[in-house]
C-alpha cells in the first residue's frame, strides 16, 4: 500500500491587519458580484484582465514583449517578432493556460498533482503536451547581476512528498473552511518554495492561486489581474516570498513563519479587488443599464462569446475555441447549441468558412464600448 503523504502545516498568524484585509476582500467581492453590467462590458473587462494577467506574469519572468505586443499575439493579429519567438510562445501558452484554469474552476475540478502537472505542461509546452514530471535534479536561483545564490530549493528526491503534502493541505483546508484567499496565497508560496520544476514555477504558481480563487468563488467575474499588481511591485513580491534570510530551503525556509507573506498576499489581493470595484462602479456611474432578460439566460461561456461581437459582426468556431480555450470540435458543438437556443444564426453555411452572427434581438445589446479605454 502506498504511504499517505503527511499534511503540510504552514506556520502563520492571522493578525489584526490580515483580518481587516480579509473583511475588505469579502466586501469588495460581494459588491462586484451584485453589480449589473452589460454583457459586452463584462466581456471586455474580462478580456482586458486576461491580457494584463498574461503580459505581466510572463514579464515577471523576463518576457520582452510589451503589453500591446502581447495583445497582438493573443488576438493573432501579429505573431512574428524576430528574435523573440520564445516570448511569443510564452504569452500564447499562458493565455491558453489561463482560459483552461477558468474552465477547470467552473467545473469545480479538485486540486491534484495530476492537475498541477497538466497546468505546468500548458505553461511550458502548450496544448496537447503530456503532464510534466517533477525535476530530477537540483536547480538554483541566482541573482542575474552578481550570480550569487538567491535561493536553493529542496532536493529533487524530496519534491514528490512535498507536493503531495501541499495538495493534501489544500484539500483539508477547503474542507475545514479556511478562507479561500488564505488557501490561494499559501499555496502560491509553497509551490514556488518547493520549486518542483526547472522552469515555469512562478507562472504556474500564479495560475494555481488564480485557479483556487476562481474555484472558491473569488473569481470576480474574471475582472482582476493579480499578476499585474505583483509585477508593478516586483521587489515587494520577491521580498515577501523570502520569508527567511538563509537561501537554503533546509536552513530555515522549510519551517519559516509565513505571516509576512500572508499579509503581503492579502494586501495585494485587497488592492486588486478594490481596483476592480472602482472600475465596476465607474461603469455604473456612467449609466450602465440593468441587464435585460434575454441576457440573463446566457451562461459564462455564452457571455464571453457574446463579447466577441463588440469588435466584429461574425465569428467562427476558431474564434470560440481560442477565447474559451476549447478544442475546435467542442467549439462547434457549443455553436450548434447556441443556434438551437436562438441567439446565434449561421451566416455562412459552407463547411470551410462557416461563420455565425447574432440574432436581431441580441444585436441591439452590442455597442462599440467607446467608454472603455485601452491600456
Amino acid at each position: 500500500m502506498k504511504e499517505q503523504a503527511p499534511v503540510w502545516n504552514p506556520i502563520f498568524t492571522i493578525t489584526p491587519k490580515a483580518a481587516r484585509l480579509l473583511m475588505g476582500i469579502e466586501a469588495a467581492r460581494a459588491d462586484v458580484e451584485h453589480m449589473p453590467l452589460p454583457p459586452t462590458v463584462e466581456a471586455e473587462l474580462r478580456r482586458q484582465a486576461r491580457v494584463r494577467s498574461t503580459h505581466f506574469s510572463t514579464r515577471i519572468e523576463g518576457n520582452r514583449l510589451t503589453l500591446a505586443e502581447a495583445e497582438k499575439v493573443i488576438q493573432e493579429t501579429k505573431t512574428d517578432f524576430h528574435g523573440r519567438e520564445r516570448d511569443v510562445h510564452e504569452v500564447r501558452n499562458y493565455w491558453n493556460a489561463l482560459l483552461r484554469i477558468e474552465e477547470w474552476a467552473e467545473a469545480q475540478r479538485p486540486v491534484s498533482e495530476d492537475m498541477i502537472r497538466r497546468l505546468h505542461a500548458l505553461v511550458e509546452r502548450g496544448p496537447r503536451s503530456h503532464p510534466s514530471p517533477y525535476r530530477d535534479g537540483q536547480n538554483v536561483i541566482r541573482d542575474s547581476v552578481s550570480g550569487a545564490i538567491v535561493y536553493m530549493p529542496p532536493e529533487a528526491r524530496d519534491v514528490p512528498l512535498l507536493m503531495a503534502s501541499m495538495v493534501r493541505w489544500v484539500r483539508d483546508a477547503e474542507n475545514t473552511g479556511v478562507p479561500i484567499p488564505l488557501i490561494a496565497g499559501l499555496t502560491h508560496y509553497q509551490f514556488v518554495t518547493i520549486h518542483p520544476y526547472y522552469d515555469g514555477n512562478g507562472r504556474t504558481a500564479r495560475l494555481l492561486a488564480t485557479f483556487l480563487l476562481h474555484r472558491g468563488g473569488y473569481g470576480m467575474h474574471g475582472f482582476f489581474s493579480l499578476e499585474e499588481h505583483h509585477a508593478r511591485d516586483l521587489t515587494g513580491y520577491y521580498n515577501a516570498l523570502a520569508v527567511h534570510p538563509h537561501h537554503n530551503y533546509y536552513e530555515g525556509r522549510a519551517n519559516a513563519d509565513l505571516t509576512p507573506w500572508v499579509e503581503y498576499f492579502l494586501a495585494t489581493l485587497s488592492e486588486t479587488f478594490e481596483a476592480v470595484l472602482r472600475e465596476a462602479r465607474h461603469f455604473i456611474k456612467e449609466g450602465a443599464p440593468v441587464e435585460p432578460e434575454p441576457l440573463r439566460k446566457l451562461d459564462h461561456r455564452a457571455r464571453t462569446v457574446l463579447g466577441l461581437f463588440s469588435r466584429t459582426d461574425r465569428i467562427t468556431a476558431t474564434d470560440v475555441a481560442r477565447v474559451l480555450g476549447l478544442s475546435a470540435r467542442m467549439a462547434r458543438v457549443l455553436l450548434a447549441e447556441w443556434v438551437e437556443e436562438g441567439w446565434l444564426v449561421v451566416a455562412d453555411p459552407s463547411r470551410r468558412k462557416r461563420s455565425y452572427e447574432l440574432t436581431a434581438i441580441y444585436r441591439q445589446y452590442i455597442g462599440r464600448l467607446s467608454a472603455i479605454q485601452e491600456k
